[in-house]
C-alpha cells in the first residue's frame, strides 16, 4: 500500500479525460472496421482475426531488448510522489527499464499525431499504449496498426483474466489487446428524493418528472432505450432502433427529462436538480469518495461497458518487452497495485481479495478508503451485474446515418 490522494477525484479536476473517452465510444460504437475503412476508400472490407502463422511470423525473430516504452492516460497508475511503484516491481523482476509518458490526453488527438507515422511504418515513440474501444481501436486493427499478440507469452492473462473480457466484440480472441481497466454506464440516484431503483423503467417513472436525467450520447441513450424494452443491443436491428426512439421520446415528451447531459449530470444530481440519471460509474465513485450520497445500479434489463485497452503498435522497437508488461500486470499482486490508485474495473477479479487483505492491514482513512474500493460495485460489479453488461451496436456507414437520424433529434431536438 502507499498513500495517495483520491486520484480518480484528480483525473476529474485535471483533464477533461471521461469527455473525450465519451466521444470516443460514441465512435466506436459506430464504427468497428466498416467506419473507419470507408474514411479509408476501403468501405466494407471485413477485419479477420491475424492467422497464426501470421503471429509466429512476427514473434519468431523478436527479443527482448530491456526497454519499453509505454504512453498512457494521466493519473491512471499507481503513484507515489515521483515514483511508479508497479514499474519499479517490473523492471527489479524483468530487467526492463521502462520510459513511462502520460501522452494520451484524449483518443483523438493522440491517433492523429500517430497515424501517419503508423501509415508510413515509422516509430511513434511508444512500444505499448492505451487505446479505449472505439472507433480509434477499431481504425488500428483494421489498418494492421496493431501487432497481433503470442498468447503462448500471456499466461498470466490465462489464467487471471475475468472471463468477461476475454473475445471481446471488438477484437475477437483478444488478438490485438488486452484490457488495462473499464467502467460503466449505468443509474445513479440521489437517496434524499428517491428511495431504490433496480429498474431502466424508474427513469420512466411519472414521479419523478422533470427531475430525470438522461445522456446526450446518441450510442448511450440508445442503449438504455433499448434496455427498456428488453432488446440487446449487440443483436439490434433498425426495427429494434426506431422502437427505442419511440419509447425515448414517449419520455421526452411527457416532461420527465430535465436535460439530456454531458459530463455535468454529476453537479446536478448532487444538488438535487435531477434525482436519477444515466451514470458513468468512475463519476459517482468520486463522488461517494468525497463524501456525498449518491447511489449507482446497474438495472436488472441491463447497463453498458467501455474499457480501455493495452496494444503493441507495429513499429514497435520493443515488443518482446510490451509484450512481458501486458502479462506482468495481470499478476493479482500487481491488479491491486493498480485498482486501488486507479480506482476503475480491474480484469482481474481475485484482486478484490487483495485490497480486502490490505484493508485489514490498514488504519484510519486509508483503512476505510481501502474498504470503499473493495466493497464498491462500480469498481468490483458482481458477477450478476457483469452478465447484465452490453457493449454498443457495431455499425457499418449505412446502419451508422439510420441510427444517428433516429436517435440525434431526441436528445438535441
Amino acid at each position: 500500500m502507499y498513500s495517495r490522494m483520491n486520484p480518480a477525484f484528480l483525473r476529474g479536476m485535471t483533464q477533461s479525460r471521461s469527455v473525450t473517452r465519451r466521444d470516443a465510444l460514441r465512435l466506436g460504437g459506430m464504427s468497428a472496421a466498416g467506419l473507419a475503412l470507408a474514411a479509408c476508400g476501403v468501405q466494407g472490407k471485413k477485419v479477420e482475426a491475424p492467422r497464426q502463422d501470421a503471429v509466429a511470423e512476427y514473434w519468431g525473430s523478436k527479443k527482448k531488448n530491456g526497454t519499453l516504452r509505454f504512453a498512457n492516460w494521466p493519473l491512471y497508475i499507481d503513484k507515489d510522489g515521483k515514483r511508479y511503484p508497479s514499474l519499479e516491481m517490473f523492471e527489479a523482476d524483468t530487467g526492463i527499464k521502462v520510459t513511462y509518458t502520460e501522452a494520451i490526453q484524449d483518443i483523438p488527438t493522440f491517433f492523429g499525431k500517430i497515424q501517419p507515422l503508423l501509415a508510413a511504418n515509422n516509430d511513434i515513440g511508444y512500444d505499448l499504449m492505451v487505446l479505449t474501444n472505439g472507433l480509434q481501436l477499431s481504425k488500428a486493427i483494421a489498418l494492421g496498426y496493431l501487432v497481433p499478440l503470442d498468447h503462448s507469452k500471456l499466461p498470466n492473462f490465462a489464467a487471471n483474466a475475468t472471463s468477461v473480457v476475454k473475445n471481446p466484440t471488438w477484437d475477437p480472441n483478444n488478438a490485438h489487446t488486452v484490457p488495462w481497466a473499464g467502467g460503466l454506464t449505468g443509474i445513479a440516484y440521489n437517496p434524499k428524493y428517491v428511495d431504490d431503483v433496480k429498474s431502466v423503467a424508474d427513469l420512466w417513472n411519472p414521479k419523478y418528472k422533470g427531475k430525470v436525467g438522461m445522456m446526450l450520447d446518441t450510442q448511450e441513450v440508445a442503449n438504455f432505450g433499448m434496455f427498456a424494452l428488453g432488446i440487446d443491443p449487440d443483436k439490434s436491428t433498425e426495427a429494434d432502433w426506431r422502437k427505442a426512439g419511440e419509447k425515448l421520446k414517449q419520455q421526452r415528451d411527457a416532461g420527465l427529462v430535465r436535460k439530456y447531459y454531458e459530463n455535468d449530470y454529476v453537479d446536478a444530481l448532487a444538488r438535487g436538480d435531477i434525482w436519477i440519471t444515466m451514470a458513468w460509474s468512475g463519476d459517482i465513485f468520486q463522488q461517494v469518495a468525497e463524501g456525498k450520497d449518491l447511489r449507482f445500479v446497474v438495472p436488472e434489463e441491463g447497463g453498458t461497458i467501455w474499457t480501455d485497452n493495452l496494444c503493441i503498435p507495429k513499429t514497435s522497437q520493443n515488443p518482446v518487452d510490451a509484450l512481458t508488461f501486458m502479462d506482468y500486470v495481470y499478476q493479482p499482486k500487481i491488479a491491486t497495485m493498480l485498482v486501488e490508485a486507479i480506482n476503475y474495473i480491474t480484469p482481474v477479479s481475485s484482486a478484490k481479495d487483495l485490497v480486502l487483505a490490505d484493508a485489514a492491514k490498514a488504519t484510519g482513512k486509508e483503512k476505510a478508503a481501502l474498504e470503499q474500493i473493495a466493497e464498491s460495485p462500480m469498481i468490483f460489479p458482481s458477477e450478476a451485474d457483469m452478465a447484465k453488461l452490453r457493449s454498443y451496436k457495431k455499425l457499418n456507414p449505412g446502419e451508422e446515418k439510420v441510427f444517428e437520424d433516429i436517435f440525434q433529434p431526441i436528445t438535441q431536438g
